[in-house]
């Protein structure tokens, strides 16, 4: 059964949801929709299907799918000019994180035409998007970013790596179709990184210094959906695990307007430097970036532990399960075994101590925290 929920947008879930889609194009008077995503996503059965219902309706359909696995804004620029010689209506993003990025980044672009990085939130840029944009859609193919519904998009530079967060409530879609059949034909491997993705975004988010308890409330339940449900959905999915995780996966999103960590600053270099999967970078590095964090904030891990189902109430508790969790998702448990190498820590370290992310961490992290981090987990 399809469901409704205002939070923060509309959101119709539940399997089946994305059949809506066209009667939903039609009442808004949308006619020539731009459909954003990577090319692997393009490639499925599911999307060639929304693809082919669309048109049978008589929409005049476009796709724009060459986008890099960690986007940059040259992947923006190229979706911006397919907009604009289709003269298409409409953007709807379909995909994880690095297809709904450029989709949303597009959407800003449509009426901002200054350099894309002008509107860089970390600099204030979010003060010159003033423009309209246009209609925006998403739906959801994984169970980890959860930006679907954010109100941001994280784009690299394409010649220095660092990554840059395009924000404004403008962007925030104006209805989500969150089905969890789309997840059914992902890879355990993908599963699994993106299943931690929205674990770390709901524990960093929970731990962030800045306050906001009802962000607290959220990342606790996204926790425990998680703790029940991703070791069934990577290896033996059943319906209830997928629909579990997509809904864990939308929690961490909205929890994390409290703040991100740690553990997101140690894993967007990998991404930027080695395109390493952002959710895999995660994946290995949140038991280390845990461990850092515990002391001075173990009342705050006994209420993790206690939303994880955990015998002990300790920070050391949360952290072996990290490490017992990735061992049961086939995930390694040392940098080495991505393919980071020891020449690669002082880069890393300096793109870390630049990363957006850990100044919301709840303890102070310094160039040498993260040398020291990098290197432990390698």
């Amino acid at each position: 059964m399809v469901k409704q929920f205002n939070f923060p947008t509309i959101i119709r879930f539940g399997a089946g949801a994305v059949n809506e889609l066209p009667a939903y194009l039609t009442s808004n008077n949308l006619k020539r929709p731009l459909l954003v995503t990577d090319p692997n996503v393009a490639q499925l059965d599911f999307f060639k299907k929304i693809v082919s219902d669309l048109k049978q309706k008589g929409f005049s359909v476009e796709v724009f799918h060459d986008t890099h696995k960690n986007p940059v804004k040259s992947d923006v620029y190229k979706g911006t000019d397919v907009y604009d010689k289709t003269k298409s209506d409409c953007i709807i993003g379909v995909g994880g994180g690095a297809g709904l990025d450029v989709a949303r980044a597009i959407v800003l672009r449509v009426n901002h035409r200054e350099d894309l990085f002008k509107y860089d939130d970390l600099i204030g840029g979010d003060v010159y998007v003033t423009n309209d944009v246009p209609h925006f859609i998403t739906i959801p193919t994984t169970s980890g970013t959860g930006s679907e519904v954010g109100r941001s998009a994280i784009i690299s530079d394409d010649e220095t790596h660092q990554k840059k967060i395009l924000f404004s409530p403008k962007l925030m879609a104006k209805i989500v179709f969150a089905d969890p059949e789309l997840t059914y034909e992902l890879p355990s491997f993908i599963t699994a990184a993106t299943g931690m993705d929205a674990l770390t975004h709901n524990m960093e988010a929970f731990l962030a210094k800045n306050y906001h308890p009802m962000c607290d409330g959220i990342a606790l339940e996204g926790m425990r959906l998680i703790s029940e449900s991703l070791v069934t959905a990577v290896n033996k999915p059943t319906p209830e695990s997928r629909a579990n995780m997509l809904l864990a996966s939308m929690m961490g999103a909205i929890a994390f307007q409290k703040g991100l960590g740690v553990v997101h600053s140690l894993a967007h270099p990998l991404s930027s430097l080695l395109d390493t999967h952002h959710g895999l970078a995660n994946a290995v590095n949140i038991p280390y970036g845990m461990k850092f964090n515990i002391v001075g904030f173990e009342g705050r891990f006994a209420r993790m532990a206690a939303a994880l189902g955990l015998k002990e109430h300790s920070g050391d508790a949360v952290v072996n399960y990290l490490f017992e969790l990735n061992t049961k998702v086939n995930i390694p448990h040392k940098l080495r075994e991505i393919g980071v190498k020891q020449e690669h820590i002082e880069p890393l370290a300096d793109l870390a101590f630049a990363d957006f992310a850990h100044p919301n961490n709840p303890k102070p992290v310094s160039r040498a925290d993260f040398k020291k981090l990098y290197e432990e987990a390698l």
